[in-house]
């Protein structure tokens, strides 16, 4: 997937929002809390997305993925898509999608209800 097709697709999911953070990255959140980033690290078509444990385990030793610079060395489950093979277009965007639904679920029940998420 192409960057612009990354955000495309993040921006279109229910209730995101985008703003521009850390050196210039496009970075996608719900109910204000971070699903994606698109261009962190120095990398302009690098994606960078929250997972499970145990996707993340599979996922940290694949070629053209990592643990996400920061995120990851805090303890957190994020990998950065970064490069060639990396992941198919079609499964980089069920993980952004997973990332989207694991975030949207952590939120409070009362902000899930004012944005309509049951």
């Amino acid at each position: 997937m192409t960057r612009d097709e990354i955000k495309s697709f993040c921006a279109a999911l229910p209730h995101a929002t985008h703003v521009v953070q850390w050196g210039g990255s496009d970075v996608y959140k719900i109910g204000g809390k971070l699903f994606a980033v698109v261009g962190m690290g120095g990398n302009a078509d690098a994606v960078t997305f929250k997972t499970s444990h145990l996707a993340f385990e599979i996922l940290s030793d694949s070629p053209g993925l990592r643990p996400a610079p920061y995120l990851a060395s805090r303890g957190l489950k994020w990998i950065q898509h970064y490069g060639p093979p990396g992941l198919t277009d079609q499964s980089l965007r069920d993980h952004i999608r997973a990332s989207y639904d694991m975030v949207a679920a952590g939120l409070t029940r009362k902000l899930r209800a004012e944005l309509g998420l049951g």
